[in-house]
């Protein structure tokens, strides 16, 4: 898997584990939320800078952006989609 794969995956994962809508973390995290797609679907390269940005606002190590799978592991589930809220907020950090 090469790198822009990793973190895709890693995004999506560590971002449905927390159960954080993907708009919501590309508001949090200062982007569009087309951008934030195109990250998760491996579409798009993402800066250094961005990547921080990202593990900042996950919680995360930006090393945890790196993490292998294990072998034979299946991509995260989407979160179902029920209705999104009437506006976004950005969370204190």
């Amino acid at each position: 898997m090469n790198a822009r794969a990793l973190v895709a995956w890693n995004v999506r994962r560590i971002r449905v584990e927390r159960g954080i809508p993907q708009d919501q973390l590309a508001y949090d995290a200062g982007i569009d939320r087309s951008h934030m797609g195109r990250i998760e679907q491996k579409k798009e390269n993402p800066t250094i800078d961005l990547l921080e940005r990202i593990a900042k606002t996950l919680g995360v190590h930006m090393s945890e952006l790196f993490i292998q799978p294990a072998k034979g592991a299946m991509p995260p589930k989407p979160m179902s989609r029920g209705r999104k809220p009437a506006r976004l907020r950005r969370t204190k950090t």
